[in-house]
């Protein structure tokens, strides 16, 4: 006997090419994605080959190089003589730079940058490549941002080899990026005047692969996205991400060429995340198809910028624009509205039309609209749930930076099939009291809206809804008007939300991580929303009628006299949310299996000395949470600290933890190290209204490398300049003043304040390393530093009088 009615049977291999066509398209468009080959060693000259680049990566990225290091002045002297080899003078701009994009407070560095010039033939301006070439405390940054230094020395050989460009390039290697972006911050202060006239291409890396995404751009972007779209050889970008990355609050070097009014584009690749700012950031880890794909990039698109007027190359507006098999589709922001409301109007055609086919009824389509929030809220909900399941199987997830585990793939896939599973669910239940084409409409009426709202909201994200609103509700319309174009009619009409939608959920995962799945879930069901139609067809039952043969069965209506007999085969198609459920456990388990943590792929771990120097006591302090017999890492951590937590903001300010300032903490032998000092220089009168001008020396006794300055809140501070640099005063919060400065000199730094009164000052310096402090416990091999700014450190802390009064 045949699994299926012989009307199901025949209604599955009628729309059976239907489907194996969304399949392949799905398959086809998420393989395009895929890293290209890298070029051999003897590609021609002036070409971009990741195997001539990942030498340098070789080197560059062997040893930790924090700003200021001993490692980091070595891998300067190599670039510099890399570029003098290819026949560029390189020069070493040295200062001080400041920043405020990291937070409250103020940063400042020493940093040097390498700066060298490729003069073009009829340069209008110039173009400006940006990589930075300093590591993180804990790693040696062999992809952040070895990937991007390299690509520029290689760009750089392949240029000085091919034909100049007409426009000048400028090739910046910048300093102290990781600490405080304080080496952009120097050029863009040096050079803010060639704003006008430049483009700024910015390579970077979150991760050890994956494609090469354009995810940031300047304002008025249309003449820039024109020039990426049409010369990069892997264009991959989507101006949703650019809208996304507005409202974040991440920074990279491109931030301070944005703010300064530089156009350009950044760039990164962004997958295999877990390895980001850690000891596994190596140049092993290195995708080098990543590498290709950056660099390749960047050569076409310092070629393209070189060939035109760079005082042409702003436009007003921001275009539209996402990548298809390989291309990368654009339309001008003007049009965003007009799509959104053309695919409204679709699809209030398509239900106008169904209803007069008497295949639906309005009450039917509110309900199934209604309804239809069930999928996008418990497929989100129980992708949360599945995090939090895997942070429980898995607690070592808890400390994962950017959300995501070693390999996770598997796991990627499983919150793809979980998502489909719900839809395909919602659709079985439903389908006897609302009817499959009443369903299908809620679904693109869904769509429409959201498109609407994301035109009012993020502008350069509605085209995620709208447009497979349109092209799905203008199958059916085509469907419903000659239903003998139905086979074809839906599976063209479900096409664009595959070649839209599928390539953003490949790339959301790796953008936000697993912690965010809910996120990818909500777009597997918007673009499962455009297949219901589709799905409606494949599952039903035997009906009447001509058209109800090709589209669906009728629903009831007052004046029909005598009701359709439908067979429904109900326990059949419960066979397809099954199958998914499945496939979903499958990849999960799977997915659990092949990301845990070993040597190779240790668990991270959160730890930081912190000794106050007023009291002489000292702790270990942690932001991790987490129970103390849960994972590798929680077993190391529980020799230093408990599961309780404690108030640290106030006494070490440097250290991260909650917003609140608390910490999991434990007691620690007190380290035999001298405290900071803060000394006067000098002293001016009060003027009248009280305040005085004092020059102060900051310093490390014990030779640490940062530096830190805190007054407190209420503190009468009219103006702060630190190694000459202004720097602002915080309105809010704990701290009148928050000041931090890498890369100090042995001698101090100098801090000139305007202050009236006087103030008790919180002064601190952190050294990298934990190796050596009393009470210290190496790491087992499967347990690594965590991913953050104070991780690994020692930090000594003492209150200090400031006073403006004669003593």
């Amino acid at each position: 006997m045949s699994s299926l009615d012989p009307s199901m049977e025949a209604n599955v291999l009628r729309w059976l090419p239907g489907w194996a066509a969304i399949l392949l398209l799905t398959a086809g468009t998420v393989a395009q994605l895929a890293t290209p080959t890298p070029a051999p060693a003897d590609a021609p000259a002036d070409q971009f080959s990741a195997t001539r680049a990942y030498r340098h990566v070789r080197v560059l990225g062997s040893h930790v190089h924090q700003v200021g290091s001993v490692a980091q002045d070595t891998n300067r002297r190599y670039i510099i003589d890399q570029l003098a080899t290819d026949g560029i003078d390189a020069t070493v701009q040295r200062g001080v730079g400041a920043s405020t994009s990291l937070g409250a407070g103020s940063q400042l560095a020493e940093v040097s940058n390498v700066v060298a010039r490729i003069p073009g033939r009829h340069p209008t301006g110039q173009v400006i490549l940006v990589a930075h070439t300093d590591s993180v405390r804990v790693g040696p940054g062999g992809s952040d941002d070895g990937a991007g230094t390299a690509a520029l020395l290689e760009t750089a050989r392949a240029l000085m080899r091919g034909g100049r460009p007409d426009n000048d390039v400028v090739l910046v290697f910048t300093d102290g990026e990781e600490a405080c972006l304080c080496g952009a911050a120097a050029y863009v202060a040096a050079h803010r005047d060639q704003a006008r006239d430049s483009v700024v291409l910015n390579l970077e890396a979150r991760g050890g692969g994956g494609p090469v995404v354009m995810f940031e751009t300047s304002r008025n972007n249309a003449a820039l996205v024109r020039q990426f779209g049409a010369h990069a050889p892997y264009p991959v970008g989507t101006s949703f991400a650019v809208e996304i990355y507005r409202r974040l609050p991440n920074d990279t070097d491109f931030t301070l060429f944005r703010e300064a009014g530089f156009a350009g584009l950044n760039s990164a690749y962004i997958d295999d995340s877990a390895v980001y700012h850690t000891p596994q950031d190596t140049p092993a880890a290195m995708d080098r198809g990543s590498l290709q794909q950056h660099g390749a990039n960047a050569l076409a698109l310092t070629r393209a910028f070189g060939s035109v007027d760079l005082r042409r190359q702003t436009a007003s507006g921001d275009d539209t624009y996402f990548p298809v098999l390989g291309l990368l589709v654009r339309y001008p922001g003007a049009l965003v509205w007009p799509l959104a409301a053309l695919a409204a109007l679709a699809v209030a055609a398509a239900v106008a039309l169904a209803r007069r086919r008497r295949l639906v009824t309005l009450p039917r389509v509110a309900g199934g609209f209604g309804l239809a929030v069930l999928p996008i809220a418990v497929s989100a909900v129980l992708a949360q749930l599945g995090w939090a399941l895997l942070g429980w199987i898995r607690p070592g997830y808890a400390g994962m930076l950017t959300g995501d585990p070693y390999h996770p793939g598997l796991l990627r896939l499983a919150v793809v099939l979980l998502a489909a599973c719900v839809l395909a669910l919602w659709y079985v239940l439903l389908r006897r009291r609302i009817g499959g084409v009443a369903l299908a409409l809620a679904g693109l009426s869904w769509l429409a809206l959201l498109g609407l709202v994301l035109a009012a909201l993020v502008p350069g994200g509605s085209y995620l809804a709208a447009l497979p609103a349109l092209f799905a509700a203008g199958g059916l319309l085509v469907a419903l008007r000659w239903p003998v174009a139905a086979p074809v009619a839906f599976p063209l009409g479900a096409a664009p939300a595959v070649l839209i939608l599928a390539p953003t959920v490949a790339l959301l995962f790796p953008a936000l991580g697993l912690a965010t799945g809910a996120a990818g879930a909500l777009l597997v069901v918007l673009a499962g929303f455009a297949l219901v139609p589709l799905l409606a067809l494949t599952l039903r039952g035997r009906t009447a009628g001509p058209v109800a043969d090709t589209i669906a069965s009728p629903a009831p209506t007052a004046d029909r006299a005598e009701p359709v007999t439908v067979r429904r085969g109900w326990r059949r198609p419960v066979l397809l949310p099954a199958v998914l459920l499945v496939s979903t456990l499958v990849a999960g388990v799977l997915g659990v299996a092949t990301s845990g943590f070993d040597a190779r792929h240790p668990e991270p771990a959160h730890l930081t000395y912190a000794l106050d120097a007023d009291t002489g006591r000292a702790i270990w302090a942690s932001s991790q949470p987490g129970e103390a017999d849960r994972g590798a890492a929680q077993r190391w951590l529980s020799h230093f600290v408990g599961t309780g937590t404690e108030q640290v903001g106030d006494r070490f300010p440097v250290l991260g933890g909650r917003a609140d300032g608390r910490m999991r903490t434990g007691k620690a032998p007190a380290a035999d190290v001298p405290a900071p000092t803060l000394t006067a220089l000098s002293a001016g009168r009060p003027d009248a209204d009280g305040y005085a001008t004092l020059r102060l020396r900051l310093r490390s006794a014990r030779g640490a490398p940062i530096l830190g300055l805190y007054l407190p809140h209420g503190a009468a501070v009219r103006s702060v300049r630190v190694q000459g640099k202004p720097v602002r005063t915080t309105a809010d919060g704990r701290w009148a003043l928050a000041v931090t400065f890498y890369a100090a000199p042995t001698n101090g730094i100098t801090v000139q304040l305007t202050l009236k009164g006087s103030v008790r000052a919180r002064i601190l310096d952190e050294s990298d390393g934990l190796s050596g402090l009393p009470g210290y416990r190496p790491r087992p091999a499967d347990v690594s530093p965590a991913a953050a700014h104070d991780a690994d450190e020692a930090v000594v802390a003492r209150t200090v009088p400031v006073s403006t009064r004669p003593r």
